[in-house]
């Protein structure tokens, strides 16, 4: 599909006629893991600012029909949102729920229900209540990298497990998390911000070391360590961000051009942060595991000309050595999604057949999973998310810890 149809798509239904709801499909929203979940999850209070009939508390169940179009796959069909609310009811099930759901897409046979868009960035535009019109949601499910590029290009950057909402008459869309860690929040009052912060954005080296500084965690596995500081460290960035931001979104602005230059500001900070943001992380993590840097392990190193993986281990010196042996090296590309985009590894790091890849993905499809077995791909994914992988993909994937256990031997 042309890009420029994303793009059109987008400027119909990025007006202020819309509510703009951003996630990636996970294994629990598609089919992948086989749960057999309704269908995407979508946070109740969101379902219920643009469903605000579903918002019946004092009735059983209480659902909502509408129509649903999925433009970026020619479909549309009547789905059915329900709000399962036995548990405010009294009821003695043996599962009592208090959740929202949606029904009626049709299996597999929904984009949104495959199990090959695992991954997928996704967008959901709720057309707002008018008077007595009718509900209505237009889907777009892309398809490739150039289409998630776009999209992100005008909404900032959507990690795994993370959503975004993007009212368009708002200058900062608000974010949410999936994850609920037992913790109490990283958010920084102004007080609490460095002055220097206030006037220079931080880098996000900074931003990383004060979330590490906040958890440090040292009692905590590598994979629990790894999300909890990305948790924490998504909550200083914003923290940061609305500090900074808000005083200019309150006084205003002149002209249309100078809020699209401070909303393009935004979005480009953003996606800075979060193209470096995991693998500034996994140094962190390395370094507190007794990884000596130049010993152990070499980040952004070139392994040969015009190639720079993530991390070398045991060292760029021992690549570089003909007498080391290959058997002893290892590479880690580090990618926050993979579903398209492990590809790019496979012609890094020529010595090291097996390519390892660390991935926040929640899920990928077990067609998928074949096509990275059969180009010599292994997946390391943190420990609690392999639950929403495929049950016949879990016993195959590695958990950092056991990662970090592996390229320690290495030197030994």
């Amino acid at each position: 599909m042309p890009a420029s149809d994303i793009v059109d798509w987008l400027d119909r239904h990025g007006t202020e006629g819309f509510l703009l709801y951003v996630k990636r499909l996970s294994g629990n929203d598609t089919l992948a893991n086989k749960s057999h979940q309704a269908g995407p999850y979508i946070p109740r209070d969101f379902l219920f600012r643009v469903l605000p009939a579903l918002n019946r508390p004092d009735v059983y169940n209480p659902e909502v029909r509408f129509n649903l179009y999925l433009d970026s796959h020619a479909d549309a069909r009547e789905i059915r949102a329900v709000w399962y609310n036995n548990k405010l009811h009294g009821c003695q099930a043996k599962r009592p729920r208090d959740e929202t759901r949606f029904t009626g897409f049709g299996g597999a046979s929904s984009a949104l229900l495959d199990p090959e868009n695992t991954g997928a960035l996704t967008v959901f535009a709720f057309r707002k209540n008018v008077g007595m019109a009718p509900a209505e949601c237009h889907v777009w499910v892309c398809e490739h990298e150039t289409e998630e590029d776009i999209i992100e290009d005008r909404v900032g950057p959507v990690e795994p497990g993370k959503w975004l909402v993007w009212p368009p008459e708002d200058a900062l869309p608000s974010a949410g998390t999936t994850f609920h860690p037992v913790r109490s929040s990283c958010w920084l009052e102004t007080h609490e911000i460095p002055e220097a912060w206030l006037t220079r954005f931080p880098s996000g080296a900074e931003i990383i070391r004060r979330a590490v500084e906040m958890r440090q965690d040292a009692g905590l596995d590598p994979d629990k360590r790894l999300i909890r500081r990305r948790n924490c460290e998504f909550e200083v960035f914003q923290s940061v961000e609305q500090a900074i931001e808000l005083p200019h979104i309150h006084a205003g602005f002149a002209t249309v051009n100078d809020f699209l230059a401070r909303a393009q500001t935004i979005i480009q900070r953003r996606k800075s942060r979060a193209g470096r943001s995991l693998e500034l992380h996994l140094r962190a993590i390395f370094v507190e595991e007794r990884l000596t840097e130049g010993v152990n392990f070499s980040q952004q190193c070139t392994s040969e000309p015009g190639k720079k993986p993530d991390f070398l281990f045991p060292s760029e010196a021992a690549y570089r050595n003909p007498d080391f042996p290959a058997s002893k090296l290892r590479m880690l590309a580090v990618k926050t999604t993979c579903k398209d985009r492990w590809r790019q590894i496979l012609n890094e790091a020529d010595r090291i057949p097996t390519k390892h890849l660390l991935t926040l993905q929640e899920g990928i499809s077990e067609n998928q999973f074949r096509e990275m077995i059969n180009a010599n791909v292994s997946l390391v994914v943190p420990s609690g998310l392999v639950s929403s992988f495929p049950k016949p993909v879990r016993p195959y994937l590695q958990s950092l810890e056991s990662f970090i256990g592996d390229v320690r031997l290495l030197t030994v």
